[in-house]
């Protein structure tokens, strides 16, 4: 091991700005590590972004958890996925991310400034005030409890931790604060028990534990560090000390920090219990390592420069973790394998050394400790020396060769023996080993101390083996199953278990334990003392969530064997619970087993229909003789055995029984039912009809029928359609149903049938209650009124003289037939009297009145019915058909109908109208006016040329529908009805509205001529309608339709119109003269101005009329058309003559256009005389410009006005008026502008200046972009310095520079910039990219000078661009891209590798590949420097890739050193390779240590490869291979071929088989080798049978050399059979004198029983095998 060897183990366990963490994230404040498992950041987000919260999983290879979450605060749980979040200083919540659920929450009265999970499930809460505990996991949800209050020394201070120790009795809050220059510590220790607390200068503490030498508890001590002004120290004291341990010093001890860590002080401290070391971190990055117990400092180094500003405890590594502001995630730990090493390269640290190999087994101080046990032994100092064997790191002393040594030790001066003190200190240390338990357990438990035992297995310090187990065994049978239980003895733990009666444990334990014991033996001896607990076990067994333990056959086996019938069953019910179909024959079983002992058992079981899968037949047979015939019916499926049994209801459920038909055939149902009846009818009709009733829709109601019908049973039939009869739609079943009920006289069902039903055959029905004559015809009555069977019922009522049932009919049945009664009393001639009367006795209101004369009136015998239809209107009925009725009476015998149908409103008038048309078609006429039936009517008069009458009808209805229709161009009537109205009916009207109606049918059936005539006739002549207005309006409408001649006329001659409208009607028909003449004849000149220039199109008659009339409004009309037309300057004038500013908009923009400024200037003085408007002082003062009276407008602009100057400014700048544009900025002080326009100028000194004084950006590009295009390098750089401090501008100023070509005045522009405050990191990116473009040879200076400014992606592409490789590579490596470093330097080898820095890039590199790539690189180009490369990568290629690899190329005597280093991993593909290479090279030597030390290759092709080797050494390796494997024959066949007679003998020996041995044997003596013939008696003494040696000594004489073997053989014979004779007589001699303490023994005096009397001497386990039996002695023992 190198002397110079660290004693930590440092890693880099990631770098947080890899994983998409903003390095702004990465502080004290947004970034929170609580343990080794999480480390939580809250992102730091650009504004207006939703804010994230990024979780980092270490110990899941660093998965990346986001959540959008926003919280001031965020800390996850130590390794649980609970985060806590904090809001608003106060809002405490915490959410399960894993189930998504909130787990609890509070709100805090104070503010909470920091916080920390001290334990699994609480927070500690520090606020300006107090220190809080908050159980968060607590149920129900609790608050924070208040703790302690701060004190004064922390005011002011930020709180950096807060501590708590292992059982909360101690707590510590640290904070730090600046003063006199330097940061302060400050802590508060409180005593939660005491309750007080102690102001202490502190920057870091931790609590811990330690066990001290000869001390039964461990030690609780706290530690803190300070640096004060003065100096720096360390301390660790003692709290609550306890009596039993000895005390524990105070230490104090300096820290030591280098002379250029001035401010330097503790951040962090950190206690490994494990190795009681404290890890103290420093705001500058060192870590120092000391001993808990001693404060001894152990080691001291610098492991980061950036701030470790969190850590927590590594719970893998017993070390530290910690993350720096760089965003690093460091790990340190002891070194387990250097420390020791390292601690005694300094003698002074030996003692301390010793103690820590000791309190964390650590390797190093072996022989350290071996010599001092050596030496105290030696001198007799037992009790130190076994301290030492106690305290041997990894207990290597502790060893049953050291007990040993200590058991013959005699006892010093009258106290323990040594031995006994051994033990002792070990118990002292610890737990002991299991040759020690053993040793101590015979020893404790040969002396009856067995409690001993007890205590030290309650605290733990004994290590449980079966042999002390087997040792407790006689003594205590509780104990030694508490020793099995430990130990894991599983078989001997069943038969504790079973012995002491703990039944219900076993089953636990096997599952536990996954041990198999014979369950079936097992029960068998449980059972024969206790069945219950039997069955029991043997039910559990069966039930075992994984499947049954035990075969239930045998286990049914051993309950009847002794006819423990009622365990077995409940054993089998509980297991063929699953019913399944492999467990059928013990279903059987356990049927036939309760049928022939408890039928009523069975029944139970087979009514719970538990199982389905055993021999139904079988069961049905044993059901059917133990009288249990519902049993064997639902286990029975033969025909004959049914049958024997259905018919014995009596004896059977009738539910039952009716379900059970349900899973018969229809022919099988019937059969039965057939039986059924025919074997007993009387019983089983009941259950048959019920049967019927219930699968009526399966057998068939048919079926069933003929079933009843064959018996003769109506009183079934009767009951089993009764059922159906209601639900059934066969109109066959219904039939039968009417016939049983006729049959069971049930006349009152038949009525309800006939009545209720709908789907019998009426006709079926009628002719059967016909033919039944009943004595009640009411049946066929309703059939007969149902299916309109009336005229067959009237003749058969009337042929068997029932008139009184026709009079029921008619009266209580349905009187509203009686229509069609009379009408077939008719058509059998009744006597007129008879019908009177039959009318005479019904309601008249229950009589269809329609239908009763059209009855009558079809057979012309209408009068019959005036009597009845005036008494119906004398009883007050004044139905319409009554009405209708009398009116055709009187029409047709003439009493006086018109009269009537006028005065009477009672009537139909359609009907009556209809009656009327072929008789009167003036009374048709009178009828349709009255109801007015309007097409009738029309149709009518019409047919009858009455188109007078149907003009006045129409105008009188005023109806436009009407007219619509009458109007058509298909009515052929409409000439001569128009005549009528025009010359009738229009005459006659005195009703306007009427009039109108009938105007407005001719306007919309477009009649213009038509309505031209109409409305002359009524406006010109003389009539009420002459100054109706609505009339003229429509005339003159009609006329600019129709006869555009006359309408002038009609406008000199009519007054009474709207002239509006129809004025805006003849511009809209093309009528402009017509409508200026109205607009004139109005005076409404702006009207007729309008139409002469927008419709006549006349500006000038437009002029000529404005002179004339001179009104503003008319010259502003006329204005606005000159504007129109482009008469700009005639426009300006008639605005100036209307004084009218309103359009100044449209003459502005106009006037601008065409460029009448001179103009438009006077317009505009017009326009102000009224109007203050922007638009108007804009205009005017942009004319000054075009016109270019600066001085006017400078008049102007510092005259009031309102115009704007900055937008006249920009026109008069865009149409090139410069000067103009500068007066309009300067006044208003726009710089900017002014800027620009003094580019324009060319006046570059005063532009930017000005640009200055607007200090925008845009400006600056502006006027840059004019400097630089005038080449004005100096005022450009001015303007540059201010655009590049704005990243947004940096491109396009360096495209345009680029564009022109100025680079080197670029390159000077960016490196002015890099000196601005605001310099960013685009400036120092774009300048390496130019340099890299321009001046390749100053890149890597401005590299190494600026690289952490410089955005590194963006200057990676910039130096791939330009080939700059060295430079490419040193920004990858400081980019982190170590994976690019890497292939940019194998690809560029000959500009960019360097030995030395690949090797240092290449161990940082995340894909692998790049290993294998930077392998094959070296081996092409730099074969020499592999080795070298492959011991920087040896821990991280795969070994066998690399050998594959080599290999392939022939290329892996390269990589020889490489191999060698590894081959202790000890993989196949290493040693093949190095054995390939040293039988190439013949270095048998190497080769032989090769294959004795490592074994993972394959013996038989190498051995194959190496016996037909020409070097005698590699055969022989080849033999040793064979013997390794195991293949005796062939390895010493290989060892006689080449004479190596002792390598054989030696693989003989090995083999442990006599037949090998006996075989080389017979060899030596075949070729006379008695040397090699002694060695092979000597060498396998154990595996030589007697005969054989004395075989071969008598046939080849070698007595002499045979008979040592034969001597020492007979000695040992006799020996053995001594010792035998000695057992034998000493177990003699025991019988005897137990037979005789027997004998002296009282039978009935004894304490306990003789079966459970242990004898005096210890006994053996009763189960020492698997199966409870005990071994016997075979008679066979070792040599």
């Amino acid at each position: 091991m190198a002397a110079n060897a660290l004693p930590i183990r440092f890693t880099e366990l990631l770098q947080l700005t890899n994983t998409e963490i903003d390095q702004k994230s990465i502080g004290f404040n947004s970034c929170t590590l609580e343990s080794d498992h999480y480390i939580c950041v809250r992102q730091a987000i650009p504004e207006g972004a939703n804010p994230e919260v990024i979780i980092v999983n270490l110990k899941n290879n660093n998965e990346i958890i986001k959540r959008p979450i926003k919280a001031e605060s965020a800390i996850m749980h130590w390794h649980k996925q609970v985060i806590a979040l904090k809001a608003q200083q106060r809002t405490l919540q915490i959410f399960d991310l894993g189930q998504k659920v909130k787990v609890n929450s509070n709100t805090m009265q104070e503010d909470v400034i920091y916080w920390k999970w001290f334990s699994s499930d609480s927070l500690g809460l520090v606020t300006e005030g107090s220190v809080f505990h908050w159980n968060v996991f607590q149920q129900p949800p609790g608050t924070p409890q208040k703790i302690f209050d701060r004190n004064a020394n922390l005011a002011g201070c930020q709180i950096i931790n807060y501590r708590v120790n292992e059982d909360e009795k101690w707590m510590a809050v640290v904070g730090i604060t600046q003063e006199q220059g330097r940061v302060a510590g400050r802590m508060q220790l409180y005593s939660k028990e005491r309750g007080i607390s102690q102001n202490i200068e502190a920057h870091a503490a931790a609590f811990g534990t330690i066990r001290l030498e000869g001390a039964s508890a461990d030690t609780r001590v706290f530690t803190f560090a300070v640096r004060s002004a003065a100096s720096a120290k360390l301390h660790v004291v003692e709290i609550d000390h306890q009596p039993s341990n000895p005390v524990f010093p105070k230490k104090a001890v300096d820290v030591y920090f280098p002379q250029e860590a001035v401010n330097d002080f503790p951040v962090a401290m950190q206690v490994s219990q494990k190795y009681s070391v404290i890890y103290m971190v420093t705001k500058y990055g060192f870590i120092h390592l000391y001993d808990l117990e001693t404060a001894a400092c152990i080691f001291m180094n610098r492991i980061s420069s950036e701030t470790i500003f969190t850590t927590a405890p590594d719970s893998d590594s017993s070390g530290i973790v910690g993350v720096n502001r760089k965003g690093q995630v460091l790990s340190v730990s002891v070194d387990e394998n250097t420390i020791i090493p390292y601690l005694l390269q300094n003698p002074a640290n030996g003692a301390l050394a010793l103690k820590l190999a000791s309190r964390a087994g650590l390797p190093g101080a072996d022989s350290l400790y071996a010599q001092q046990f050596e030496q105290l032994y030696a001198s007799g100092q037992y009790t130190e020396a076994a301290k030492v064997a106690a305290n041997s790191p990894r207990g290597f002393l502790r060893t049953p060769q050291t007990t040993a040594r200590f058991q013959g030790l005699p006892a010093q001066g009258g106290g323990l023996t040594p031995h006994l003190q051994y033990f002792g200190t070990l118990l002292d240390k610890g737990p002991l080993n299991k040759s020690e338990s053993l040793e101590l357990g015979r020893l404790v438990l040969s002396q009856s101390r067995k409690h001993l035992i007890e205590k030290w297995l309650g605290e733990d310090k004994l290590e449980c083996s079966e042999e002390l187990g087997d040792a407790a065994q006689p003594y205590d049978a509780q104990l030694a199953l508490a020793i099995y239980l430990r130990a894991n003895v599983a078989y001997k733990v069943v038969s504790a278990l079973a012995m002491t009666g703990q039944i219900s444990s076993i089953l636990p334990y096997v599952k536990k334990t996954g041990y198999q014991p014979d369950f079936a033996q097992l029960i068998r001896n449980i059972v024969a003392s206790n069945p219950e607990k039997g069955a029991e076990f043997a039910i559990a067994l069966a039930n075992d969530e994984s499947g049954p333990l035990v075969d239930v056959e045998r286990v049914v086996d051993v309950f009847q064997s002794q006819n423990l019938y009622q365990q077995a069953t409940a054993f089998l019910l509980d297991a063929l619970k699953a019913n399944k179909p492999e467990q059928g024959h013990l279903q059987t079983r356990l049927m036939e087993m309760n049928l022939i002992n408890a039928p009523q058992v069975a029944d139970a079981i087979l009514g719970n229909q538990m199982f389905s899968y055993y021999d139904r037949a079988r069961v049905a047979q044993l059901c059917e003789n133990a009288q249990l015939y519902q049993r064997a019916l639902e286990n029975s499926d033969d025909p004959s055995a049914i049958k024997r049994n259905i018919v014995r209801t009596d004896k059977l459920d009738p539910e039952w029984l009716v379900n059970y038909f349900g899973q018969m055939s229809l022919e099988q149902s019937l059969d039965c039912m057939n039986e059924m009846l025919r074997a007993n009818i009387r019983q089983n009709l009941h259950a048959v009809y019920q049967i019927a009733t219930k699968y009526s829709d399966l057998l068939g109601p048919h079926r069933l029928i003929d079933l009843f019908e064959k018996y003769r049973t109506a009183e079934g039939l009767y009951y089993y359609l009764g059922s159906i009869v209601n639900l059934s739609e066969d109109p066959e079943v219904i039939f039968k149903y009417i016939e049983a009920a006729t049959a069971m006289k049930q006349i009152t069902e038949v009525e309800r049938i006939c009545r209720d039903n709908n789907f019998y055959n009426p006709e079926k029905v009628k002719n059967f209650l016909k033919e039944a004559k009943l004595p009640e015809q009411l049946p066929l009555i309703i059939v007969c009124d149902r299916f309109n069977f009336i005229h067959d019922l009237v003749l058969y009522l009337y042929q068997n003289q029932q008139f009184k049932s026709i009079e029921v009919y008619v009266q209580r049945v349905n009187p509203a037939r009686t229509p069609f009664v009379i009408g077939g009393l008719l058509d059998v001639d009744c006597d007129e009297p008879i019908i009177k009367n039959l009318l005479q006795s019904v309601d008249p209101a229950s009589i269809p009145i329609n239908d009763l004369v059209s009855e009558v009136e079809s057979r012309n015998r209408l009068k019959l019915l005036l009597p009845f239809l005036e008494a119906t209107l004398a009883s007050g009925n004044q139905q319409q058909a009554v009405y209708n009725a009398l009116a055709k009476i009187y029409i047709d015998s003439n009493n006086n109908p018109e009269k009537f149908l006028k005065e009477n409103d009672m009537y139909d008038p359609l009907t009556v109208g209809k009656y009327c048309e072929k008789r009167d078609p003036n009374l048709a006429y009178i009828a349709y006016r009255k109801g007015q039936n309007d097409l009738e009517l029309i149709n009518i008069t019409n047919e009858n040329s009455m188109y007078k009458a149907q003009a006045r009808y129409l105008l009188e209805r005023a109806d436009l529908e009407i007219w619509t229709f009458v109007l058509n161009g298909n009515n052929v009537h409409r000439r001569s009805l128009v005549d009528q109205v025009i010359s009738t009916a229009v005459p006659e009207s005195t009703e306007p509205e009427k009039v109108s109606v009938a105007v407005k049918a001719f306007l919309d059936a477009d009649l213009p001529a038509e309505l031209i005539e109409l409305l002359e006739k009524i406006i010109l002549e003389p009539s009420p309608f002459s100054d109706n207005g609505s009339l003229q309006n429509l005339l003159m409408l009609t006329a600019a339709k129709a006869d555009k001649g006359r309408l002038m006329d009609y406008i000199h001659q009519l007054s009474a119109y709207n002239a509006e409208e129809i004025a805006n009607m003849c511009v809209s028909v093309g009528l402009f003269e017509e409508a200026f003449e109205i607009y004139k004849k109005e005076d409404n000149h702006v009207a007729a101005t309008n139409v002469l220039v927008e419709h006549i199109v006349s500006i000038d008659r437009a002029q000529e009329y404005a002179e004339r009339v001179e009104l503003p409004e008319v010259w502003s009309k006329v204005a606005k058309a000159q504007l129109d037309g482009l008469r700009v300057g005639d426009a300006i004038e008639s605005y100036i003559r209307a004084e009218d500013p309103s359009n100044h908009n449209e003459v502005i923009d106009i006037a601008t256009h065409a460029g009448k400024d001179e103009e438009l200037v006077k317009y505009l003085r017009m326009a102000r005389k009224t109007q203050r408007e922007r638009a108007i002082d804009t205009a005017l003062a942009f004319s000054y410009a075009r016109l270019d009276q600066l001085s006017e407008l400078e008049d102007f602009l510092h005259a009031s006005n309102v115009a704007d100057v900055e937008a006249s400014g920009d026109k008069a700048y865009e149409e090139g008026y410069h000067q103009a544009a500068k007066i309009f900025f300067t006044s208003i002080s726009n710089w900017a502008k002014l800027a620009t326009t003094l580019v324009h100028l060319e006046d570059y000194q005063a532009a930017v200046e000005c640009a200055r004084k607007a200090n925008s950006v845009k400006v600056w590009k502006q006027v840059n972009e004019a400097c630089v295009a005038k080449k004005e390098f100096r005022l450009a750089q001015i303007c540059g310095l201010n655009l590049i401090v704005h990243a947004e501008e940096l491109q396009d100023l360096v495209r345009q520079y680029e564009r022109n070509g100025y680079f080197d005045e670029l390159i000077s522009l960016l490196e002015a910039g890099l000196g601005l405050e605001r310099a960013h990191m685009g400036m120092f990116t774009e300048l390496g990219i130019a340099l890299s473009k321009y001046h390749p040879d100053r890149v890597m200076e401005h590299l190494k000078l600026f690289w952490s400014r410089i955005n590194i992606p963006k200057m990676i592409k910039g130096c791939e661009e330009a080939h700059l490789w060295p430079e490419l590579i040193f920004l990858y490596c400081h980019y982190d891209e170590w994976d690019n470093a890497a292939l940019a330097m194998i690809e560029r080898a000959s500009n960019a590798w360097e030995h030395h820095s690949f090797k240092d890039i290449v161990a940082k590199v995340a894909n692998l590949e790049i290993y294998y790539r930077a392998l094959n690189f070296y081996r092409e180009q730099q074969p020499s420097l592999l080795t070298d490369l492959l011991q920087a990568l040896t821990a991280r290629v795969d070994v066998n890739r690399v050998v594959r690899m080599f290999k392939k190329s022939d290329d892996h005597p390269l990589i020889k050193p490489f191999l060698l280093n590894v081959q202790s991993q000890n993989k196949r593909a290493v040693n093949d390779a190095i054995n390939d290479m040293l039988i190439e090279e013949e270095d048998y030597k190497t080769l032989r240590d090769s294959v004795e030390n490592y074994d993972n290759y394959d013996p038989v092709d190498l051995a194959s490869r190496l016996e037909k080797h020409e070097l005698v050494f590699f055969r022989q390796i080849a033999a040793n291979i064979y013997r390794k494997n195991r293949r005796w024959e062939k390895s010493i066949a290989l060892s006689k071929q080449d004479k190596l007679f002792k390598d054989a003998i030696e693989t003989a020996a090995i083999s442990q088989k006599s037949d090998v041995v006996e075989e080389l044997l017979r060899y030596f003596v075949d070729i006379g080798s008695r040397e090699c013939y002694v060695g092979m008696l000597y060498a396998c003494y154990d595996l030589i049978r007697l005969n054989v040696v004395m075989e071969l000594s008598w046939r080849h004489s070698l007595n002499d050399f045979s008979m040592p073997f034969m001597i020492n053989y007979m000695s040992q014979q006799a020996s053995t059979i001594e010792g035998l004779k000695k057992d034998n007589e000493e177990r003699k001699a025991r019988e005897v004198k137990e037979q005789k303490e027997e004998d002296n023994t009282p039978i009935l005096g004894g304490s306990r029983l003789m079966l459970t009397q242990g004898g005096s001497s210890p006994m053996p386990a009763p189960y020492s095998q698997t199966n409870g039996i005990t071994p016997q002695p075979t008679g066979y023992r070792a040599f």
